[in-house]
């Protein structure tokens, strides 16, 4: 049962961590509903329900894209590839992780539910004929980067159902998915460096340049680092000394991109890049941070008036 449990991908569960800032937010914002424990079970039943429709995602992934991804030097030694393995077995794993996904999400909220149904369709959207969205460039980044907006509002829904999250933070989420999926679908083309193989394997690729990836991932950053940054400023001015290092954060792995190898192609593996751990960890303590404190002289950056010259 190895080779099932392995398409699975049980180890990208990592990547669901994502949930945990909308939970953030709605503490920071947001009317709670429930007491202290049953908001700990909320999230826990929230991340779980995610881990599961996200597995079965992964599940319907591998298996219709084993015909394209013999052509990936590293992907042509997955499972699916390599061993024989059952189609029916694969469909029995992908509906039980899918029922299994629902069950959790229900046992949560009806508001978790949605979103995960939602985070579902769009593995259908984003693999299955006649849609499969991956296979139309820019479309196929930000069809699968919206998922990362639904896991900021599973997240958010973990702690409240009586309000919904300001758009500004959930389309800034979205497109700061679309940023490291543009600049994953880089380190994959420029690691290929045969744009025919390259076709091959993703259909996407055939319309893709290096240049054209670097302009659309530089494009999302600045919508991205432009809507969060508008969400932090309004939210509390201190926030604006915050900002300039969410653009060092997207500076910084644009250039871990350009590693051979790079970890932007497995977002699951970039724990390992211990600097960019660390200056994740610096930006988390700065946030809560400036969370606690009143600088004063800042609230000039929010004063609308002219001031006269006298």
């Amino acid at each position: 049962m190895k080779k099932y449990i392995r398409i699975a991908r049980p180890d990208h569960w990592i990547k669901q961590l994502f949930v945990f800032p909308g939970c953030l937010f709605a503490l920071l914002l947001s009317q709670k509903t429930g007491n202290a424990a049953e908001i700990l079970l909320t999230v826990l039943l929230g991340f779980l329900s995610t881990c599961f429709i996200a597995s079965a995602n992964y599940v319907i992934n591998e298996w219709l894209d084993a015909e394209f991804d013999k052509y990936h030097p590293t992907k042509k030694y997955r499972s699916v590839v390599t061993v024989d393995v059952k189609g029916w077995i694969v469909y029995v794993e992908y509906a039980l992780l899918t029922v299994i996904g629902f069950a959790v999400g229900f046992a949560a909220n009806k508001q978790i539910l949605f979103c995960e149904v939602w985070l579902w369709v769009m593995g259908i959207l984003y693999n299955v004929k006649p849609f499969r969205t991956k296979d139309v460039a820019v479309l196929d980044v930000l069809s699968e980067s919206v998922n990362n907006a639904i896991r900021l509002l599973i997240g958010w829904f973990c702690i409240t159902q009586a309000q919904y999250p300001p758009i500004s933070i959930v389309v800034g989420y979205w497109m700061g998915g679309a940023f490291l999926m543009a600049m994953k679908r880089f380190a994959e083309y420029s690691m290929i460096n045969d744009p025919e193989l390259a076709g091959r394997y993703r259909k996407s690729f055939s319309h893709y340049t290096k240049e054209l990836l670097l302009n659309t991932a530089f494009f999302y950053a600045m919508c991205s680092s432009f809507l969060m940054g508008v969400f932090l400023i309004k939210y509390k001015i201190e926030f604006i000394l915050f900002v300039p290092f969410v653009f060092g954060l997207f500076c910084y792995y644009f250039h871990i991109s350009f590693k051979e190898d790079s970890a932007a192609q497995k977002p699951e593996k970039l724990f390992k890049e211990k600097k960019l751990m660390a200056y994740v960890l610096f930006l988390i303590v700065l946030f809560l941070v400036l969370l606690t404190v009143e600088i004063p002289g800042l609230e000039a950056f929010s004063v609308y008036e002219l001031i006269p010259i006298r």
